[in-house]
């Protein structure tokens, strides 16, 4: 595996993309460290270097969930607070609306169609990077209200009432929410970008990146809870070197049932054209046990806890409707509604991207059908009933990741940020991203005749699609150019953070 990363920077194009792709994740960094103007940066450095630990309701866990998403954009009112989280949200929207109308259907196959949603996702995007954006910017006038900033309010009153926005008005917001809305726009570029010119998923790579960037974070505060406070002894050396162990137990079971197909024969019937005889093989259909990914989650936080914060937001005075913000973010009605709904989303998002009668009907048309299973209705109903056993089986997984968080939270005493790496969203996306960047740069490094990552295996996925990057690599002297640049900036990044000091 280490000469396979020494073998990624002999190839010219595939070092070319890896050194755009890392160009990228720095001007995204840097974009998540620089504070909103108007905003207090001394408020706000206080609070983050006394930030308590906080607990594990839903909404702490929410919480650190959208921060780490953000990279930290969030707990620092950065430029891309909200990260990349708006388009991801409008393109799920969008994914969903072309299952289910037949308008979007229609337009999606028709030639252009995907173009026209792509811009459609794009309006979408700065629609909800406005709202979101409004919710945030007046938040900041009253920090106590947000439950993204736990703890703010305390630091406020220690600072003798020192407010974090000290010139709150209008002008604020207006300029916030444009500049939050450019931040997420040139992010959802960035993304494009890296698509296009690098190596991997753009959005999935600068979200990966959002979450490992809070690593460093997070084993600062499990080492300090467990080895350096007043409280440790030796028994919570040998508790945190479990813990160690169990997360790695849980990473290695995230990436068994993220590969884990059951594959289907399929036995192609021999037929003669011409001289030559087609046919007569066996292939298999494979179908992923987590066929959703991750989506059932997204769904079932967004339908949980974004209206209850937008209401108490918009209702800061009105008691009841509080109350009950609270109730739907917290305690054991929080993990088992978000548990019915990931069951549910888990169905629904079957139901409308897997179809078992289309698939049925291009086996027949190819001759192909299921030993033992007559072609036409009855394979469409053997592959239903075989994918819902499936989606079952996914359900519990996806469940069980969900509610892990909370678990190691509450049971060993962490802050919630840390425990995020214990299971949950983050870990199911971090797995699928490096997963998919590892096919492609063993892609590459095989048709440059290196050698993969994998001696004796494979990265399933490798041998069924070769996945080529859209457009062509970046030329040498501009990429030079480029780094040159990101140096002059971190360094004046680096002598103001000094200066100000």
């Amino acid at each position: 595996m280490i000469s396979a990363f020494a073998n990624s920077f002999k190839v010219p194009e595939l070092r070319s993309r890896i050194l755009f792709t890392l160009a990228m994740i720095v001007i995204v960094r840097i974009g998540a460290s620089i504070t909103l103007p108007g905003v207090d940066p001394f408020v706000l450095n206080a609070w983050i270097e006394n930030k308590a630990g906080d607990n594990a309701s839903g909404a702490a866990q929410v919480a650190a969930l959208l921060n780490i998403f953000s990279g930290g954009g969030l707990q620092n009112c950065a430029i891309f607070a909200l990260g990349i989280m708006p388009y991801i949200s409008a393109s799920i929207m969008l994914q969903l609306l072309t299952a289910v109308w037949p308008p979007l259907s229609k337009m999606a196959r028709e030639e252009g169609g995907r173009q026209k949603i792509t811009q459609y996702t794009r309006f979408a995007t700065i629609a909800l990077c406005v709202f979101q954006a409004t919710l945030l910017a007046q938040s900041l006038a009253d920090p106590g209200q947000n439950y993204l900033m736990a703890g703010l309010q305390d630091t406020i009153d220690k600072l003798g009432g020192r407010p974090l926005v000290p010139g709150y008005g209008i002008g604020f917001v207006i300029t916030s929410v444009i500049t939050i809305t450019a931040g997420t726009m040139l992010m959802m570029w960035l993304g494009e970008q890296i698509t296009e010119r690098g190596i991997g998923n753009g959005v999935s790579i600068l979200i990966c990146v959002n979450i490992v960037s809070d690593l460093p974070g997070a084993l600062i505060q499990v080492w300090q809870t467990f080895v350096s406070s007043d409280k440790a002894d030796p028994k919570s050396a040998f508790t945190l070197v479990l813990l160690m162990g169990f997360m790695i137990l849980v990473i290695a079971g995230v990436i068994a049932l993220t590969q884990a197909t059951r594959r289907i024969a399929i036995t192609y019937a021999k037929r003669v054209v011409g001289r030559k005889v087609y046919g007569g093989q066996t292939q298999y259909l494979p179908l992923k046990i987590n066929y959703s990914g991750v989506m059932p989650i997204i769904f079932a936080q967004a339908i949980l806890l974004f209206p209850s914060t937008i209401l108490a937001s918009l209702f800061k005075d009105v008691n009841w409707i509080q109350k009950m913000a609270i109730f739907m973010s917290s305690g054991w009605v929080y993990y088992v509604a978000s548990s019915l709904l990931i069951f549910f989303f888990s169905y629904f998002w079957v139901a409308t991207m897997f179809q078992p009668t289309q698939i049925s009907e291009d086996l027949k048309k190819s001759g192909g059908y299921v030993p033992g299973i007559r072609p036409g209705k009855p394979t469409a109903d053997f592959l239903d009933f075989t994918m819902s056993r499936l989606t079952f089986a996914g359900a519990i997984f996806l469940t069980f990741l969900y509610v892990m968080p909370g678990i190691v939270s509450s049971g060993m005493k962490i802050s919630s940020s840390a425990a995020q790496f214990f299971g949950g969203t983050s870990l199911l996306i971090l797995v699928g991203v490096v997963l998919d960047v590892m096919r492609q740069v063993e892609t590459h490094l095989l048709q440059s005749h290196y050698d993969g990552f994998l001696k004796k295996g494979r990265i399933r996925g490798r041998a069924d699609r070769l996945q080529q990057s859209g457009g062509k690599a970046m030329d040498a002297t501009t990429l030079v150019w480029l780094w040159v640049g990101l140096a002059v900036i971190v360094l004046i990044g680096v002598v103001y953070r000094l200066a100000i000091k």
